[in-house]
């Protein structure tokens, strides 16, 4: 289907967020319906005359706010709505409404989505003007199937001394997106293999191992991650792991755990590890944490990291390090693959990088959510005798464990009730017999909300678990 959506190129609201509004105000008001096929960015860029990172900000907040969803290989689809926020209430002081006899939310944790309101919207539109000027014919040819070389040369750079990631330009395959990359490693690795993964878990990676016909086994995480006797029980031959800052439980893996995990990869031929490296950039007590990749010797880590957290997911830009090993391997089999980036955007995230705007950018945000998580932890006091924090020195989301071991879904409930919508690490279990592990725990992102939302939202959440 077509959207035909005024837009007003000389008003101070961003073009994106013209697109978002529309498209937000149609779902609400019942216009487009629940599992309606939206356009693609691309193609819905292409009528509006706008560029496509324009379109997938637009759709990008739309689905972190749930109004629709992403299914690889189909498409964007509009979304079954339970609840709806109504934004003139929300803007008159965000009291609690009812919207058709159905709950919203004065303020919603989410561990989705980044603060786009920081974006650096002027500097990404000059890098694309530039990109583009003198009617730039080379940027619409077909590039290099492993992703533009400069690109990779940067993001070499920026691994190197930032991450402590060893390796060369020619390891590094570029995607649109880890679930692309994830789709791509499966065939390189063979379908049919066992993967270990830590329980719980980023449930997004676990759909696209299972859907590329792996056997996931579950592996319950100790204080220091994946436990390594558990893994050799678990008689897997790869293990995805995320040692750096683990989703959803925080734990950040010691350097002996990591030694651990590396022998137990190097004592198999065929055996690996997928270190998924998502968000660490962002830490806020200690020295960055350096990657598992640099301390191995082996050729044992498959290291994958994104734009995303750090920039904004519409820029569906990932990458991959290979092991030379792997490398080969990716020649044979998928190295005529066409790259899934466009060479503009990935010109546009060159000079983004090469030019300086990427560190600053970084290091505004990490001002900037650090701000946030301190205005979290500060709101939470007074909350700790009843419940313990956790993952609070890194990422964009904290844990709440109830010492008095309440059910989360009497958690999520309560807070329901005072209008505020917790998480709960259940979740993200791939088994359901795990559930008792983690079933007292919630989780509460802050990095879409405002300092002021997440001020009210903490006070909420003492009237609504009854502390003072």
């Amino acid at each position: 289907m077509e959207l035909l959506i005024p837009l007003d190129g000389k008003a101070a609201k961003p073009l994106y967020e013209q697109i978002y509004e529309y498209i937000k105000t149609e779902i609400k008001n019942g216009r487009l319906k629940a599992f309606w096929r939206l356009p693609s960015t691309r193609s819905l860029a292409e009528n509006l005359k706008v560029s496509r990172s324009t379109t997938q900000l637009a759709y990008d907040q739309l689905c972190s706010e749930g109004y629709i969803e992403a299914i690889p290989c189909k498409g964007y689809y509009v979304a079954e709505i339970d609840e709806l926020i109504d934004v003139e209430h929300r803007e008159r002081g965000r009291e609690r409404v009812k919207e058709e006899g159905k709950e919203s939310f004065v303020v919603d944790f989410s561990p989705r989505g980044i603060d786009l309101k920081s974006f650096p919207f002027h500097v990404w539109r000059k890098l694309s003007r530039n990109t583009l000027i003198d009617d730039n014919k080379e940027m619409f040819a077909a590039g290099d199937n492993q992703g533009e070389r400069p690109l990779r040369e940067a993001i070499r750079d920026y691994l190197h001394s930032a991450r402590g990631v060893d390796c060369h330009e020619d390891q590094i395959v570029i995607g649109a997106g880890s679930e692309y990359l994830l789709l791509l490693l499966s065939q390189l690795l063979g379908t049919g293999k066992t993967v270990a993964m830590e329980s719980p878990t980023y449930k997004q990676a676990y759909r696209v191992l299972i859907g590329a016909g792996n056997q996931v086994k579950p592996v319950r995480l100790d204080s220091l991650g994946m436990n390594p006797e558990d893994l050799e029980k678990s008689l897997a031959e790869i293990a995805y792991i995320m040692p750096s800052h683990q989703y959803p439980t925080g734990v950040v893996m010691p350097v002996r755990r990591r030694q651990e995990l590396l022998l137990w990869a190097g004592e198999r031929e065929g055996r690996y590890l997928i270190e998924d490296d998502y968000d660490s950039e962002f830490r806020y007590k200690g020295k960055p944490v350096p990657a598992l990749q640099g301390m191995d010797r082996r050729e044992k880590v498959i290291y994958l990291g994104t734009f995303s957290k750090s920039i904004a997911p519409a820029i569906r830009i990932s990458y991959m390090v290979l092991p030379m090993s792997l490398l080969k391997i990716y020649r044979e089999r998928a190295g005529f693959y066409a790259s899934t980036v466009s060479r503009i955007d990935q010109n546009i995230l060159y000079r983004f990088l090469v030019d300086g705007y990427y560190e600053r950018h970084l290091n505004r945000m990490r001002a900037v959510y650090k701000g946030k998580h301190d205005i979290l932890l500060s709101g939470l006091k007074g909350l700790e005798e009843r419940f313990r924090i956790g993952g609070e020195y890194a990422g964009l989301h904290i844990l709440l464990k109830s010492r008095e071991n309440t059910l989360e879904e009497e958690l999520i409930k309560k807070a329901g009730e005072k209008g505020v919508k917790v998480y709960g690490m259940s979740s993200c279990l791939i088994e359901e017999a795990d559930k008792e592990e983690c079933e007292s725990t919630v989780l509460l992102g802050y990095a879409r909300l405002s300092e002021d939302e997440i001020k009210k939202g903490t006070a909420l959440l003492k009237e609504a678990w009854k502390m003072g």
